[in-house]
């Protein structure tokens, strides 16, 4: 993998499980020229804003890409931008206040799975998706609420597999071929009679195990993710999906792979110390790999055992507009600015390297076929469940959030686990909602 590509996520990025990490990019010198792109759907030169300011919060990482497309809009619009540098959940948390008090800003990033919520709840204004083919299905469903769109896709994030090319020649396609690699004794961990570190995947966390779950055929909410009377985290497939990995926690791997709090950092040394053959783990976690001196390959997650892809949560970002703004137009222009095909461009080849939503860039990235990493999330994420918006959303992290511990450690049955989940996520949605 190319190393100067893959550092540019040297200080992470933003991910569905709403940790926020950061990265940074490239420099000034070919900003100018690769950022000056116009809005192939929307004209923005015929719009007159002449005088009007626009106010910008973002996190620090996106301060040159912004920088770097600020001009242009600039000129074409009459604007000015004016621009926040601030955490972005900090920006959202801050928004019912700073709002009516006229002190939010008019547009800032949001994870996919706030947006929904936020709109609903009367913080962001309505938007209009272009019509030029930038976005799919999936990206419109990412920003929608209740057939109301308030957002505009812009970046994307996926779970993916890292593997070790010195100790595998290539990417193994099929759980099976993962679950064969445990009987080489080079993967044995010391100091655990029979376990083995030859695959890792932190499933003791909700978010990771979701695609383990979504892929035997359980799924969050039934409706695509709107309806919460209908919780799929129980049934007969997800429990099939909660026995494969008690029976990983069990008999494969470790003790230290169900600590909750730690897992995560077991599996990243095991990876990084060149133990571990391949993990599971989202682009957040390319630089360190990179900078460890391990030999980094990145691919799709290998099939599962009933023959059905991987299918985690389909991750990333999109803009907003506030619903206090004065000027909600200017907003609107913006955001069909920013995420045009050439700006989308440039943010990927200029700036954080993250993958776009938008769909014409996405298909350069697989055309151009040299970018391992992004090729693999655009891929794992085209077949990855937008994560729920609604707001009940937040009582499967507190129901689920032991789920595959009571399994994986025998405190319960794979199928009490899931039940008991279940009840906890109905309890807390029926008194809070």
């Amino acid at each position: 993998m190319d190393q100067k590509r893959f550092k540019k996520y040297l200080m992470g990025v933003v991910s569905a499980s709403a940790l926020l990490l950061a990265a940074c990019g490239g420099g000034e010198e070919e900003t100018a020229e690769s950022s000056s792109g116009t809005n192939d759907s929307t004209e923005t030169s015929g719009s007159n804003f002449d005088g009007e300011t626009l106010k910008i919060s973002i996190d620090p990482m996106y301060s040159e890409f912004i920088e770097g497309i600020s001009d242009s809009f600039e000129e074409e619009t009459g604007a000015t931008i004016e621009v926040e540098e601030k955490d972005m959940f900090e920006t959202l948390e801050a928004l019912p206040l700073d709002g009516p008090a006229g002190l939010s800003p008019d547009v800032m990033l949001a994870p996919y799975d706030r947006i929904g919520g936020l709109g609903q709840q009367g913080h962001l204004a309505e938007y209009t998706l272009p019509d030029d083919g930038r976005y799919d299905d999936i990206d419109e469903q990412q920003v929608t609420m209740k057939d109301k769109i308030y957002g505009a896709p812009f970046v994307i994030e996926s779970m993916v597999l890292y593997y070790n090319t010195d100790l595998l020649e290539k990417a193994p396609e099929t759980f099976e071929e993962l679950e064969a690699l445990t009987e080489d004794e080079q993967y044995a961990y010391e100091g655990e009679a029979g376990k083995s570190v030859a695959f890792l995947a932190n499933w003791v966390d909700f978010y990771n195990s979701y695609g383990l779950l979504n892929g035997f055929g359980g799924y969050v909410f039934g409706a695509d993710g709107t309806d919460p009377s209908d919780i799929g985290l129980n049934k007969p497939e997800a429990i099939e999906g909660i026995q494969y990995a008690t029976d990983w926690f069990q008999n494969t791997w470790p003790k230290g792979m169900l600590d909750v709090t730690t897992a995560g950092n077991f599996i990243d040394e095991q990876f990084t110390t060149g133990t571990a053959g391949a993990v599971i783990n989202g682009p957040w976690a390319a630089s360190n790999y990179m900078e460890s001196g391990v030999n980094v390959g990145v691919a799709t997650v290998p099939t599962l055992p009933n023959g059905e892809e991987y299918q985690p949560f389909a991750g990333g970002k999109g803009w907003v507009v506030s619903q206090y703004s004065e000027n909600p137009e200017l907003g609107q222009a913006f955001l069909d600015f920013a995420t045009n095909e050439e700006n989308m461009e440039a943010l990927y080849s200029d700036y954080t390297n993250e993958v776009p939503a938008n769909q014409m860039v996405r298909q350069t990235i697989i055309d151009a076929d040299d970018d391992e990493l992004a090729m693999a999330v655009v891929n794992q994420y085209n077949v990855s469940s937008p994560m729920p918006n609604i707001p009940e959303m937040a009582e499967v992290w507190v129901g689920a959030e032991t789920m595959m511990f009571d399994a994986g450690s025998g405190n319960k049955t794979p199928e009490e686990s899931a039940n008991d989940t279940v009840k906890v996520i109905e309890q807390n949605i029926e008194q809070k909602y």
